[in-house]
């Protein structure tokens, strides 16, 4: 599969990274608006995770300056869009329009009629469009998902989901609707994407929060669904206090069994409590989930991208375009939650 990377920031950097690890892929083209970086000099880009950019050999690449070119580049099978939210429905259309699969980066978009039109492209054609989310690979969530798909502790009743971050001042846009669209999109839209994906399309949300340029910067929300036993919340966002470090983590219910997990990268080092199983019978079980570093998380999601786009699998049932459309109509409903102080209801 010959892949053309779209957008060499941090998070494209992380997908060059994890490609090279996925057999049978190539990197074939890319665009990047900076020149530096379509001369092979990523020596800039940083991130909370993973290793500092590098000095890259673009040699056996095709170079673009424009998206246009690069969706023109007959060499590419897939796009994999690592663009800033406000052009990924734009750029997403554009690249179906050429007649090939797409990966593009969570959110999926700002609003839900451009979800909508996204798809729409995407039936059209009949390609592969697949959204990154990559948070059930991660290997807390993606033990969590495996005990509650194999009923391993019995029933999954629901659990409490956090995700908060200081003000990303360094995210150009991140409060304005029009570029990134605020915490809600860019952060807690990972938790959303869980719950939505364990549990289902909710029946109502009410949520309560503070606004930020219109925004929700901070919120706690529950989730109601047709099962009276199954009870999630979700709870995070931005505080203004550059000390506090980017934290998440769970509390998962099942009917024989409790899972707990919590993670915060303070800038004097990160504080893990792993997961833990906690037992009806009174034990505490530790799995062991490997190696830690979460550019191995991304493997494992690009790993399943490779795989439904060459038919190892008809389609994937975390990365699939409606599940992500449903998690943007869940963050709209609990913004206008949190806006009008009521629960908002979906249609059955």
């Amino acid at each position: 599969m010959r892949v053309g990377i779209a957008g060499i920031g941090f998070m494209g950097w992380i997908h060059w990274l994890a490609w090279q690890t996925v057999p049978g892929v190539e990197i074939t083209a890319l665009f990047s608006q900076e020149p530096e970086r379509r001369a092979g000099d990523w020596t800039a880009i940083r991130g909370n995770f993973g290793p500092p950019g590098e000095r890259v050999d673009l040699s056996e690449i095709k170079v673009h300056d424009s998206l246009e070119s690069l969706f023109n580049d007959d060499n590419v099978d897939l796009f994999d869009l690592c663009l800033p939210p406000g052009v990924h429905a734009s750029a997403t259309i554009a690249a179906l329009a050429s007649g090939r699969d797409v990966f593009c980066e969570k959110p999926m978009a700002l609003r839900l009629e451009q979800c909508d039109a996204m798809l729409a492209a995407q039936q059209m054609g009949g390609k592969h469009l697949l959204i990154g989310h990559v948070l059930p690979f991660f290997p807390e969530y993606a033990f969590a998902r495996k005990a509650i798909a194999d009923k391993t502790y019995g029933k999954f009743l629901g659990g409490n989901f956090q995700r908060t971050i200081s003000d990303p001042t360094w995210i150009r846009g991140f409060f304005d609707p029009e570029i990134c669209g605020g915490p809600l999109l860019d952060l807690l839209i990972h938790d959303v994407h869980f719950i939505r994906t364990v549990l289902g399309m909710p029946l109502e949300v009410d949520a309560v929060g503070r606004l930020n340029n219109g925004l929700v910067e901070y919120m706690t929300a529950a989730f109601r669904f047709g099962d009276t036993g199954q009870v999630a919340t979700c709870r995070g966002g931005v505080v203004h206090q550059s000390g506090r470090p980017f934290s998440h983590g769970f509390e998962m219910h099942f009917e024989d069994a409790t899972m707990q997990f919590e993670f915060a990268a303070f800038d004097d080092g990160p504080e893990l409590m792993p997961l833990k199983v906690l037992t009806r019978d009174g034990r505490i079980l530790r799995p062991d989930l490997g190696d830690a570093d979460p550019v191995r998380s991304f493997e494992a999601e690009l790993a399943e991208v490779n795989r439904v786009v060459t038919g190892v699998i008809d389609r994937s049932d975390v990365l699939d375009g409606r599940l992500a459309r449903d998690a943007i109509q869940i963050v709209e409903a609990l913004s206008q939650s949190v806006r009008t102080g009521k629960p908002v209801s979906f249609d059955a």
